[in-house]
């Protein structure tokens, strides 16, 4: 799955760059009616067309029987089992393409998301007085069998990063915590080691036009990979189970709420616009 992600990186990043100059709400919603339009045209080439249509006149055909034969109710309890059979008919027809779909729909909505639902950290300077919880906050996760590794740890800083807070470090509970303040923009890179293993995590802060192929999180697994493949996931040998921080919220002009909540709906409900207004167009039939 990492190398997957790194090819899709290379690939939107190839795809995206032209739409920079538009905004990122327009970006999103150009990709988002793309992504619909294709999704669509791979749903009428791996799906039962002719099939779809026959069950939907068939569907059509008994609720006519229903109200012609209304007055017979034996017709009529005859008629509505077979819509009940013929609708299950039409899910099974409509949900079985979508199952090969939703890999490819999970990852472009997670390149969406990793560059369009956040913003780097401010920038700020180390003088001065400052209260905890006004920096940035790393949480480090190991696994349950390497959670004593916590005890371990060492994080390096780069230039541009500073510790405001000691590292907080819990073997018991294979976890810990380290609050940083950048004061130079950039796209940094924090390392963590623990033992002869040693891992990363970017911290992007206060980079104008850097700020593509960001994410909170990085973990281990099918899922992380899927959901943040900004980063590479952890592999099996690493006693890293997450590394997590958190980046502020990515407003988008006119979606509501934005974020990486807002980026979904959007993508969401914008594929679906795009899709409904090409399936006549493309003779599709759903």
């Amino acid at each position: 799955m990492n190398a997957l992600n790194s090819l899709a990186n290379r690939v939107f990043d190839v795809l995206l760059s032209p739409l920079d100059a538009v905004g990122a709400w327009l970006s999103l919603t150009l990709v988002s009616g793309i992504f619909g339009v294709l999704a669509l045209v791979v749903f009428k080439h791996i799906s039962w067309q002719a099939g779809i249509k026959s069950t939907k006149d068939k569907i059509k055909g008994h609720m006519i029987e229903i109200r012609i034969y209304q007055d017979d109710l034996g017709l009529v309890s005859k008629a509505i089992g077979k819509v009940l059979y013929r609708n299950l008919q039409y899910v099974v027809l409509n949900f079985g393409p979508f199952l090969p779909l939703m890999v490819p729909f999970g990852m472009v909505a997670a390149q969406l998301v990793v560059r369009y639902g956040f913003e780097p950290v401010a920038v700020q300077s180390i003088e001065g007085d400052r209260l905890a919880g006004q920096g940035t906050t790393f949480e480090i996760e190991f696994t349950p069998e390497g959670k004593r590794a916590a005890g371990d740890l060492v994080v390096t800083l780069p230039d541009g990063v500073v510790a405001v807070s000691p590292l907080v470090r819990i073997p018991d509970r294979g976890r810990a915590f380290i609050e940083v303040i950048a004061t130079q923009p950039g796209i940094h890179e924090i390392i963590f080691t623990s033992g002869t293993h040693t891992e990363t995590k970017l911290f992007h802060a206060g980079a104008e036009g850097l700020e593509r192929e960001m994410q909170p999180e990085r973990g281990r697994g099918f899922l992380a990979a899927l959901l943040w493949p900004a980063e590479r996931a952890f592999t099996g040998d690493s006693p890293f189970e997450l590394i997590r921080t958190v980046y502020p919220e990515r407003a988008l002009g006119w979606i509501p709420g934005s974020g990486p909540i807002g980026v979904l709906i959007a993508f969401v409900l914008l594929s679906m616009v795009f899709g409904f207004i090409a399936l006549k167009p493309l003779g599709v039939q759903i």
